[in-house]
């Protein structure tokens, strides 16, 4: 069977269930949506190994995802049950001419359709087969074709076996959830620009999302496309913050650079000090503390490739602070750094080092802190270390945090995404390409949910 012949019948697998999911009462959205997070944990034994062999993430680490997995799953249920996804609104009709007059209008939510879910490489739980994107498609009354990412296609049959039982034993059809494994590039393209394909959800590379997000678009009917692109995360550490802290602060900060060997889509990239003797002391902290952390192995061979010719890109064009090291498994920590007007004018410097690497970007003044978060233009995350204090200066610190930003910390790391209802993930382009979604916490729903405003209907329309 060739590679769209594949595409299309998982497709019209899930066309075919999409009615009757879209009708499906709440309840029974909830019931596989818990079942999917029980089969998960029951079988976790048996996964996380499997799991470790692909990734290299470790066996706590890939416990700690699928626990995560599972409540993101069961708190997607709880969010069906307590009615806010489908919350309408009613505006009761007026007698009367325009404007006070009207008629009766009541807005609902309709799902959008078969949704086409693009596995993450770094998150092999959490942002693959049962993740945060199924889970909210799943649970607005959206079938979902998954992507398998190459990077574990193993573990990707296993969840997905799972899940059909899961799916079959509930009595529901089996194209609720259907997957694409070995699918070329080309393949992937062919998904996207399906006409049954309504939305798209991707979790990857700027290159690879961006020439996705071109075929959605290029579509005769163009369909939303929900992508997270990556970002450099700037960590901003104000001498307030520094001289009260610098060593912890610096451990830390080392922590979040090298956690999961730096595969983060919220790894902190960018580190942005003001000259002075606070931040000489904590940079110098930060290389002392990343020189003796040896990373496990990256997750594929072609990432640390990726990462090698990244970080050799920044090298050339910035001073060598801390140089990688001898390697065990992973790739050894680096750390460089420039000043703000380089790091403005020359745009390779604000590539994305996907790995445990930073660039340190030196600032004369706040001004060029507001001109590095511009130059930035978009990222997932801003982190503002010394900014608590009701100042004029931090006010305008946080706008320009907030305007490039989809999510702003005050205080620790940017790394470890919270799922809630609060959270945003998501930020302005070239983060992601629909800032004003998010891809963790329950409003990702909305993503896959298109409102209808019904006039003048009867009752059983209004349901």
């Amino acid at each position: 069977m060739s590679e769209h012949s594949i595409v299309d019948t998982a497709v019209a697998q899930a066309r075919a269930a999409a009615p009757l999911w879209a009708l499906a009462p709440a309840s029974v959205r909830a019931t596989l949506l818990r079942g999917l997070a029980d089969a998960l944990e029951a079988q976790k034994d048996s996964l996380i190994p499997l799991a470790d062999e692909e990734s290299n993430l470790g066996a706590g680490r890939l416990g700690g995802e699928i626990a995560r997995t599972a409540f993101q799953l069961r708190g997607f249920a709880e969010g069906l049950v307590s009615g806010p996804a489908y919350a309408r609104i009613v505006d009761e009709a007026v007698a009367g001419a325009p404007p006070v007059g009207r008629p009766q209008l009541t807005r609902v939510l309709r799902p959008l359709g078969p949704v086409a879910m693009f596995s993450a490489s770094n998150f092999p739980f959490a942002f693959s087969v049962l993740g945060g994107d199924t889970a909210s498609a799943l649970a607005a009354g959206c079938p979902v074709v998954v992507k398998a990412h190459s990077g574990h296609p193993r573990l990707s049959q296993a969840v997905f076996d799972l899940a059909r039982d899961v799916v079959r034993a509930q009595g529901l059809p089996e194209g609720l959830l259907t997957l694409v494994d070995n699918a070329t590039r080309g393949a992937g393209g062919y998904l996207v620009q399906h006409p049954d394909i309504a939305a798209v959800a991707f979790t990857g590379s700027y290159q690879g999302g961006t020439a996705l997000w071109k075929l959605a678009n290029e579509r005769p009917r163009p369909v939303p496309f929900f992508g997270e692109l990556g970002s450099i995360n700037p960590l901003i550490a104000l001498p307030a913050a520094l001289e009260a802290n610098s060593a912890e602060l610096a451990k830390t900060a080392a922590g979040s650079i090298t956690m999961g060997c730096g595969q983060f889509c919220t790894s902190p990239g960018v580190i942005v000090v003001l000259e002075g003797a606070a931040s000489d002391r904590f940079i110098g902290q930060l290389c002392e503390e990343l020189a003796p952390i040896q990373p496990h192995a990256m997750l594929t061979p072609g990432m640390r490739q990726g990462f090698e010719a990244a970080s050799a890109h920044i090298a050339a064009n910035a001073t060598t602070l801390l140089a990688p090291g001898s390697d065990a498994q992973g790739p050894a920590p680096r750390i460089y750094a420039t000043d703000a007007a380089t790091f403005i004018q020359n745009p390779a410097l604000r590539e994305e080092m996907f790995g445990p690497g930073a660039l340190v970007v030196k600032v004369r003044n706040l001004d060029q802190v507001h001109q590095v978060l511009q130059a930035i233009g978009g990222t997932l995350t801003t982190t503002l270390w010394g900014a608590n204090a009701d100042t004029p200066a931090n006010r305008a610190l946080v706008s320009a945090a907030e305007a490039v930003s989809g999510r702003v910390l005050f205080s620790g790391v940017p790394t470890g995404v919270a799922v809630c209802a609060a959270q945003q993930h998501g930020g302005p382009w070239p983060s992601s390409t629909a800032p004003q979604s998010t891809s963790v916490g329950y409003a990702a729903i909305e993503r896959f949910l298109r409102p209808v405003a019904l006039q003048d209907a009867p009752a059983w329309a209004q349901a």
